[in-house]
């Protein structure tokens, strides 16, 4: 396998904090559903399903 540059990989947006994240090794089954950059912007994402009070 060859290696690639770092830029290269594919990139998204985080849906928590609006940056820009790369591609990595352990999100390569199902890079499709990632969605957060990180575990703290996964555990601040808007709950689904709460009304506003």
């Amino acid at each position: 396998m060859r290696m690639r540059k770092k830029a290269d990989l594919p990139t998204k947006l985080c849906l928590a904090c609006q940056r820009p994240f790369a591609w990595r090794r352990k999100w390569a089954r199902d890079w499709d559903e990632v969605k957060y950059c990180s575990d703290r912007c996964r555990q601040q994402r808007p709950s689904q399903g709460k009304a506003a009070a």
